[in-house]
């Protein structure tokens, strides 16, 4: 049955929101965590495997040097204290998905601890949010549930284990509290998953795919009646995996508390799972606090040390960071605020900078990559950087056209032929034989022509009526198969209505 819902302005009104994330990183290491396992993603289900990853008794965790890196650097990124001293704890749970049936975590001496991160909404408005500590752990495997509707457990007849993705390394950035949200807290939740998005793409530690799972996030929401009320019952929404996800999630849990808490009923403490379909979260079991797990000190592993020269290397590694590097962006290629949001929005600030470092102006570039690209792209539902075209390509027909070999039409018609695996676009333009028509007797003609068959548009322009001036043009577009210059037909035309 579904659950009672109050307005969303009505329930942020009512009470004050306090929510959370929990987001899980995966490293894109070589190795897992603790063994020399390959990590790739796609591979055929149990192949990446040692007895470590398994649990097997007698195997003995090594840590991933890279790993702890990585980490260190993500702290840098999100200015936190980097602890001298750290260890790794067994968090004990039992589900099949962990075959050693504990995860090897960090608990009370995390790596990093007791940062933030400013995030910044699209109207311009920082956000400080809170970070409590971005910890070390290792991933568990994927079940799949077979019989029932969309893979979940519920009618599932039987279900599959991959422990290909069992200890995979992963970082856990959990935020303090957030407080002050209000009603933009779905709008501060989905700025902030973007902002750290960004940071680990920037600093190469992770793809960040959420559609593959190297990014999700667990959602906490809770509400009061008042800002200095003590917190409220928090539910948790487990493994979101889209930005709308959970911003959904969030206004979602906002609605469903508040009017629970409006009929006098209690907030559970649970996890719950958010259902893309219905675009509701259901309940899943009760919570279980930090001292279910029996966490204790690995004993077969020694902390972790991290000296002040290290960290000193990392810094020395830490790339531009993305904000910082937007605001270069935008100032060198002298973007609005919208025209940045659009760029941003599309995902195609990588490709327009790649496109300029490989040759094109920014405006060349952020006109193929948000325009005919991107309509592709939506076409064939995919990513931008999914198509198969590159910023070197898009480069290569910026210069066709700068060099005056190519018009706009056939700098498109170029382009649908990389699109569709004909080669470079030097090679689709010798095979179809695109040029542009430089013989001015060739256009001169065709503009005759097109003054013959259009006595009636030759007779306005004329008389100075330059609306029609597209019949003209179009006609002689066709009669030289859109391989005459534009600027060239105009220039004609004008000559002979005022001769």
């Amino acid at each position: 049955m579904a659950e009672k819902l109050m307005k969303y302005a009505d329930a942020t009104k009512k009470y004050d929101v306090v929510f959370g994330l929990e987001t899980h990183v995966e490293l894109c290491t070589k190795t897992k965590l603790f063994c020399p396992a390959e990590v790739h993603f796609g591979g055929e289900p149990n192949t990446q495997l040692t007895p470590v990853s398994l649990g097997l008794p007698g195997s003995l965790p090594v840590v991933n040097k890279t790993a702890v890196d990585y980490a260190i650097k993500l702290g840098l990124a999100l200015h936190c204290e980097i602890n001298e001293w750290s260890q790794f704890a067994r968090k004990n749970y039992f589900y099949p998905d962990m075959p050693r049936d504990y995860q090897i975590s960090q608990y009370d001496k995390p790596t990093n601890g007791n940062g933030y991160l400013d995030v910044e909404l699209e109207d311009g408005t920082v956000f400080r949010v809170p970070i409590e500590r971005a910890h070390i752990e290792d991933d568990a495997g994927k079940n799949t549930h077979v019989g029932g509707a969309d893979g979940r457990i519920e009618g599932a007849d039987h279900s599959l284990v991959d422990y290909n993705r069992a200890g995979v390394p992963l970082i856990e950035i959990v935020t303090k509290p957030i407080e002050g949200a209000g009603d933009r807290a779905p709008e501060i939740a989905g700025a902030y998953m973007r902002a750290i998005r960004d940071i680990v793409r920037a600093l190469g530690i992770s793809h960040a795919r959420m559609e593959q799972g190297n990014m999700r996030a667990d959602v906490n929401v809770s509400l009061r009646p008042s800002a200095d009320a003590p917190y409220g019952t928090r539910s948790e929404t487990k493994n979101v995996n889209s930005f709308r996800g959970i911003e959904k999630t969030i206004q979602y849990e906002i609605r469903r508390q508040a009017a629970r808490l409006d009929e006098g009923k209690e907030i559970l403490q649970e996890t719950r799972h958010w259902d893309e379909a219905t675009q509701t979260t259901a309940g899943g079991r009760l919570k279980s606090d930090a001292d279910d797990y029996r966490y204790f000190p690995d004993p077969d592993l020694v902390m972790l040390h991290i000296t002040k020269e290290h960290i000193d290397e990392m810094k020395a590694q830490m790339p531009e960071m993305p904000r910082e590097r937007r605001n270069r962006l935008k100032a060198e290629w002298n973007l609005t605020d919208l025209q940045l949001r659009d760029i941003l929005n599309a995902d195609a600030l990588d490709l327009i900078e790649d496109t300029v470092k490989a040759g094109a102006s920014a405006a060349g570039a952020r006109k193929w990559w948000l325009g005919e690209l991107s309509r592709e792209a939506n076409a064939k539902g995919v990513s931008l950087e999914e198509l198969p075209i590159t910023p070197a390509d898009v480069a290569e027909v910026e210069k066709l056209i700068a060099d005056g070999k190519l018009n706009d039409k056939l700098a498109k018609q170029t382009v649908a032929g990389v699109l569709a695996g004909e080669g470079t676009p030097d090679e689709v333009v010798k095979k179809h034989g695109y040029k542009i028509v430089e013989d001015s007797g060739a256009i001169e003609a065709a503009v005759d022509a097109a003054f013959e068959a259009n006595p009636d548009v030759v007779e306005k322009l004329k008389s100075g009526n330059m609306k029609p001036m597209g019949v003209i043009i179009g006609a002689v577009m066709k009669a030289t198969r859109g391989q005459a210059d534009a600027k060239a037909v105009t220039k004609i035309v004008m000559g002979k209505i005022k001769a």
